[in-house]
């Protein structure tokens, strides 16, 4: 049993829009309504606080969203692979986790039996770093496969230390490719063109897009079956989605029309944090349904794997962390 597609808004741009409109009622926390400061009668510490409220949100079946938690089957074993979805994991505001999201999203889906390609589209090689590879030390890129004919996906293609998940590895020199494609004849096509010769030897294939709306972010929606949306649980995260959106419309209606959001992930939510709280319910009420049940909670360990060179899954395998992008992997499996 799978859960059903999830209820998007007619005008979801409007609807972002409109969400960010109501951000003026977002409040701002202060020492005086915090709810992490408020005098407690019971002598215990912040930590066991917000324990007990997760172990009450749990027994009521209320999700941090605060809506009721969807019964989300495990996922069936495959008897083959392939053809991959791909995904591209899109915003174009920095630092709201689009690369722990794919490292670690791709990690938990190899978890449950499915191949996954990593794409690293963003010069600054975030995701190559991430999974412990240097990118000024790479001879070949993806951006040699994009412009140089004579290079095939096979030749750049690197494993990584996790079991079942590759790598097409990118460093600076991605941020000429913006550029010179200017020129190319079907130059929006350049990454479907690039991912075709593989894509019936992964299950999914999750880009990490630049933070940006230009040519390369829109590669990556050409070719892409869906969007996955990482949401910073902070004030200005929802002012921009309203252009992104409206970016995700245009490549629907010209250049990709199999494309669809396939869901809004909430990151780097604090539920001591009354801010995080408001920001969470203007988010779920502008995209309803859309919003993945899974939230993901700020954490020290997500700084600890960048240095590791791998994901949470392994790094941490037990911690809070590694538990929420398992249950994201069995929600986009779902989807």
């Amino acid at each position: 049993m799978s859960i059903p597609p999830p209820n998007q808004p007619e005008h979801p741009a409007a609807s972002a829009g409109s969400a960010a409109a109501n951000l003026e009622h977002v409040r701002i926390a202060t020492p005086e309504n915090h709810e992490g400061d408020e005098p407690d009668r019971a002598p215990r510490t912040r930590a066991e606080r917000a324990r007990a409220r997760a172990k009450e949100r749990a027994e009521s079946g209320i999700g941090p969203t605060g809506r009721p938690l969807r019964e989300i089957p495990e996922p069936p074993p495959l008897e083959r692979h392939g053809p991959a979805k791909v995904l591209a994991m899109c915003n174009q505001k920095g630092g709201v986790g689009k690369t722990t999201s794919t490292i670690n999203l791709g990690a938990a889906l190899a978890e449950c039996g499915r191949r996954v390609l990593l794409v690293d589209f963003d010069p600054q090689g975030a995701l190559s770093v991430g999974l412990g590879i240097q990118p000024h030390e790479l001879d070949q890129t993806v951006y040699n496969v994009i412009m140089e004919r004579s290079v095939q996906i096979g030749d750049v293609l690197r494993k990584t230390r996790v079991d079942g998940v590759d790598l097409l590895p990118s460093n600076i020199d991605l941020s000429a490719a913006e550029v010179q494609l200017v020129a190319e004849v079907g130059r929006e096509h350049t990454l479907l063109r690039v991912l075709r010769p593989v894509m019936n030897d992964y299950d999914y294939v999750l880009v990490d897009c630049q933070p940006s709306l230009g040519l390369l972010t829109v590669n990556a929606l050409t070719a892409a079956d869906g969007v996955i949306i990482p949401l910073e649980c902070e004030f200005f995260s929802l002012r921009g989605v309203a252009l992104l959106i409206d970016t995700i419309e245009k490549v629907q209606e010209r250049l990709n029309p199999k494309l669809d959001i396939t869901g809004i992930l909430a990151t780097m939510y604090d539920p001591r944090t009354l801010h995080s709280k408001e920001v969470m319910a203007r988010v779920v009420e502008a995209f309803g349904d859309t919003v993945f049940d899974t939230v993901i909670n700020r954490t020290v360990r997500f700084p600890e794997t960048t240095v590791a060179g791998e994901p949470i899954t392994t790094w941490a395998p037990k911690s809070a962390g590694a538990t929420a992008y398992r249950a994201l992997a069995r929600e986009v499996i779902a989807r």
